[in-house]
């Protein structure tokens, strides 16, 4: 018994290593097979072509193949995105990622050319400065849609429901994130609105909401989460803490054991358990749907507005030895439900579409915040 146990272990060791050797063979003669095509279009492809930006493509190619949110960063952008998360930036002021080799608006951010514009969640560009998008990686497209301060570009975009395309002319200017207002509504209602998770907005949420608290009338909180594509998921957990005393958060799961986390609340509801309305719309993505659906779970909640934006996926910036960078997907996001949020968003317990092409986030158009302000008061 004892040599048949060791003739059956030294014949699935044997298995596992020419299954590992031919995986490994088979990787190699695809690494020569992408040589010889790259030779072949050098030597034969109608235009001369950059060896280099074709490397570039097909690194891009490799990662997008993967999902709409990997990609690879040259050193140039990848130097400029390090300053998005910090409140100020160049640019437009949208976040974009890529759907069936389209750039497509997560969100428009507030108070920036973008929004202004009129560019909306969900738009597909189409063209930049009349150049067609299909067939560029993101990075491409990002770095089209950079440029001096005070510039003007031009944007053609695609838009559920509108038969023709539209044309945006969008001067170009220093994003300032203002990430946390505030105001009192209807004498009793402290309004707070989020439009990213940088990493001051949990200090500000805190410091608007004891201002509010100081406000002995405040019966109830709303918190806008609207047109908001995220940022950092330590912000989002921390500021969905301000409004819990206990229960899970978040979780992450990843095929390596050390992105498996969890997240609880601590004890300390900064509202006093106030009642809380949550607006979402399809723009809301991320770190706000991880707010939205972690207070909606805990029941903490009532979420109001329109199905999120579904991504609910955790990416990793990989540095590069040649200074640039890849943005990875290495975890996926799981509300207390257990439920994923990649695709399929997060879901509003009262359903209330935008209405009108005048709508516009706090104002007397704004139908969805009139509705919740109509809650609240009974």
């Amino acid at each position: 018994m004892k040599y048949i146990l060791i003739i059956v272990f030294f014949l699935n060791s044997l298995f596992f290593t020419n299954y590992s050797n031919s995986i490994e063979t088979e990787i190699y003669k695809k690494i020569d097979l992408f040589g010889e095509v790259l030779e072949k279009i050098s030597e034969e492809y109608v235009d001369e072509i950059d060896q280099s930006e074709g490397m570039d493509s097909a690194i891009n190619g490799l990662l997008q193949s993967l999902d709409p949110y990997s990609a690879y960063m040259s050193p140039e952008i990848f130097n400029e995105m390090q300053t998005e998360t910090s409140g100020e930036f160049g640019g437009l002021g949208i976040e974009v990622g890529m759907e069936s080799g389209v750039v497509k608006v997560i969100s428009p951010i507030d108070d920036t050319p973008a929004s202004k514009a009129g560019i909306k969640a969900g738009d597909y560009i189409v063209k930049i400065e009349g150049t067609q998008v299909q067939g560029k990686t993101l990075s491409e497209a990002v770095d089209l849609m950079r440029g001096p301060v005070g510039s003007s570009i031009e944007l053609t975009v695609r838009r559920v429901g509108e038969k023709k395309a539209i044309t945006f002319n969008i001067k170009r200017e220093i994003i300032k994130i203002q990430s946390v207002k505030a105001d009192l509504l209807q004498n009793d209602i402290g309004y707070i609105r989020l439009t990213s998770f940088n990493e001051n907005s949990s200090d500000q949420i805190k410091s608007k909401i004891k201002d509010l608290e100081k406000n002995q009338i405040i019966k109830s909180y709303i918190l806008d989460l609207r047109n908001n594509p995220g940022g950092l998921l330590s912000q989002a957990i921390k500021i969905t803490d301000f409004f819990l005393d206990n229960g899970e958060i978040v979780s992450t799961k990843s095929r390596k054991s050390s992105e498996n986390r969890k997240w609880f609340a601590k004890k300390g509801d900064l509202t006093m358990g106030k009642t809380l309305v949550v607006l979402i719309n399809y723009g809301s993505a991320s770190a706000a749907e991880i707010v939205a659906g972690a207070l909606k779970d805990n029941k903490r909640a009532i979420v109001l507005g329109e199905n999120s934006y579904g991504k609910g996926s955790v990416q990793s910036i990989i540095p590069l030895k040649n200074k640039g960078a890849i943005r990875l997907t290495v975890a996926k996001y799981y509300l207390p439900s257990g439920k994923s949020i990649s695709e399929v968003g997060v879901s509003p317990d009262i359903e209330i579409n935008e209405e009108g092409d005048e709508f516009k986030i706090k104002s007397e158009t704004d139908n969805q915040l009139n509705y919740a302000i109509k809650l609240l008061k009974g």
